[in-house]
């Protein structure tokens, strides 16, 4: 059930790359006169771009700007809690590979974020969702895995093994949907640039 949950929201993701790609494919293709502009992916994919760029710099920069990074986002919440500041501060603490990685507050975070979904746009709400189940199955085996180690049952190298196995998995699933994600932007970029040159194209030079 839970990946069947994880499922739709990569889907409708994917959904939106896709639109951007049937874009991109039908500018390269079809001959049509330059004044035609190509169908634009959903707008709001725009709108989690600062998002995006957070939650993959978080993990790959160096200690020092990994701490910049999540004291920008939490300062920003507690100095101005809007709906945006207070998701990109509850992503950042749902996001693993740094020192600021909470996933228990991350957990309280976006259910109260998710409690009151009209304040999120769609795109939101799936990116918030996603990382709240994620979370939650984080801590569900961690909490596993702690128990295996306190118990010490018979098979517990076996128990043990295939709880890590299912934590790698999930972890795998998280990340193959950031990077729907950042390729559903990349494309959006891609389509804005194509209409940009288009539109240049198009317009009479002045004598």
């Amino acid at each position: 059930m839970q990946r069947s949950l994880a499922g739709a929201p990569a889907a409708c993701l994917l959904l939106a790359a896709g639109l951007a790609g049937c874009s991109l494919t039908g500018a390269f293709t079809r001959h049509e006169p330059a004044t035609v502009v190509p169908d634009r992916p959903p707008p709001e994919i725009a709108a989690i771009t600062p998002l995006l760029d957070m939650m993959s710099s978080l993990p790959q920069g160096d200690p020092a700007h990994q701490a910049e990074v999540f004291q920008s986002a939490k300062d920003a919440a507690e100095s101005t809690p809007t709906t945006s500041n207070r998701l990109k501060y509850a992503l950042a603490l749902a996001t693993p590979g740094h020192s600021g990685s909470d996933p228990v507050a991350a957990q309280r975070q976006l259910a109260d974020l998710l409690a009151s979904p009209q304040t999120l746009l769609p795109v939101e709400r799936l990116l918030a969702l996603v990382e709240l189940k994620q979370v939650e199955q984080t801590l569900v085996l961690q909490a596993e895995n702690t128990r295996l180690r306190t118990e010490e049952p018979r098979d517990y190298r076996d128990k043990l093994a295939a709880v890590n196995r299912r934590l790698s998995a999930e972890t795998d699933e998280n990340v193959h949907l950031r990077k729907a994600l950042e390729e559903a932007r990349a494309k959006l970029e891609a389509v804005t640039h194509i209409e940009r040159s288009i539109n240049d194209r198009s317009t009479p030079k002045k004598p």
